[in-house]
């Protein structure tokens, strides 16, 4: 293991009023009824990569009520070059903050220290709805290989809202769309790049001897992978674009195709139960192409033991454990995480009026 959280400080986070927790790099299983803070913790533990966390929550909703005083994250992290800390806060109102070794520092320098995907119940529909949530599935692996993934997205999208507004305002101004049109392409032929790369990784790392089916990818996109095509059909676009109202050509059109590989069966005719073993099958697989790089990422996995068999359950721990990655899982019941036993820490999580208390504990 190259990285893994050392201790985590939430202050008037969500149900957290104040919580201090030690790591010592095994998994952590936080056990204890629904509602008592678990997805709390590992909703924090997210907000230490890019973005808006796993609930994809505004700013202002992740502080503590009825005191609604703002809210802050301390981690330190134990690294192949020592000790780092994050800081990430935020006011009443005001825009999340981030500090890195007690620098400011925009939120996508977190992707270069810590590669961070996620599971939660919300993802258990992910095959059957729009492919937004796909592609923000996909976005986050990718993360985990191309740090600056997050930097391209945030460029492609902030071009494509400036030429969404042209488009939607009915200017015409060739040069002004030309210049937003050059950055689109631009960050989306390496967008597309990125994502068909790993894609590709993750083929090469398959384990089908794993009892989680393997999930054969595929990214569906009709626009040009390359930047002077797709340059070109922005262009040939904008009256058609212009009709719409926004941009119809791009990487931001893409979707994820997943095929359970031994039966051919596309994902979304599969079980639910089926659907979220190939999630996490393809969460493991990310792990084991990362490994080989010498870094894995962050696992936060909530709720997963609750919807798998014993044999599923053991067979998930024992590649957690075996990649040694630090995962971070939820579960209303100790007795689900048994088979872990000393492999892994283990917390209580419970409620007192309203106010979320930890306590580790052995098995």
């Amino acid at each position: 293991m190259t990285v893994f959280i050392q201790s985590l400080t939430l202050s008037h986070f969500r149900s957290h009023r104040r919580t201090q927790l030690a790591f010592d790099g095994r998994p952590v299983a936080l056990s204890g009824p629904n509602g008592a803070g678990k997805t709390n913790v590992l909703e924090a533990v997210s907000l230490l990569s890019p973005g808006r966390g796993l609930r994809r929550a505004a700013s202002d909703d992740l502080s503590r009520k009825p005191e609604s005083l703002g809210w802050k994250i301390v981690a330190e992290l134990a690294t192949p070059n020592g000790a780092r800390n994050i800081q990430t806060w935020a006011e009443p109102g005001q825009p999340r903050q981030v500090r890195i070794d007690d620098k400011p520092t925009p939120q996508i320098a977190l992707a270069s220290l810590l590669g961070m995907v996620w599971l939660t119940p919300a993802m258990d529909r992910l095959w059957l709805e729009g492919a937004e949530g796909r592609r923000r599935f996909l976005d986050r692996m990718v993360l985990s290989f191309h740090p600056d993934h997050a930097a391209q997205v945030l460029t492609y999208e902030k071009a494509m809202r400036e030429r969404n507004k042209l488009l939607r305002d009915g200017l015409g101004d060739g040069a002004w769309y030309g210049a937003l049109e050059m950055q689109m392409a631009q960050a989306g032929a390496q967008i597309s790049a990125n994502r068909r790369a790993v894609i590709t990784t993750l083929a090469s790392h398959a384990d089908h001897d794993s009892p989680f089916p393997v999930a054969d990818l595929t990214l569906d996109c009709a626009a040009p992978h390359d930047e002077t095509r797709l340059a070109r059909a922005l262009s040939d676009g904008r009256r058609q674009d212009m009709a719409a109202g926004r941009s119809l050509t791009g990487p931001h059109r893409a979707d994820l195709r997943a095929v359970w590989a031994a039966k051919g069966m596309d994902a979304a005719q599969c079980s639910t139960g089926e659907q979220k073993a190939m999630l996490i099958s393809l969460i493991l697989c990310n792990a084991r192409a990362l490994a080989e790089t010498g870094t894995v990422p962050l696992l936060l996995l909530d709720e997963v033991a609750a919807h798998l068999d014993a044999d599923r359950r053991a067979a998930l721990y024992d590649a957690i454990c075996g990649l040694r990655v630090q995962a971070f899982m939820t579960g209303t019941g100790r007795d689900l995480f048994l088979d872990l036993g000393a492999r892994a820490q283990h917390f209580s999580v419970t409620d007192a009026d309203g106010r979320s208390q930890l306590s580790e504990s052995t098995l």
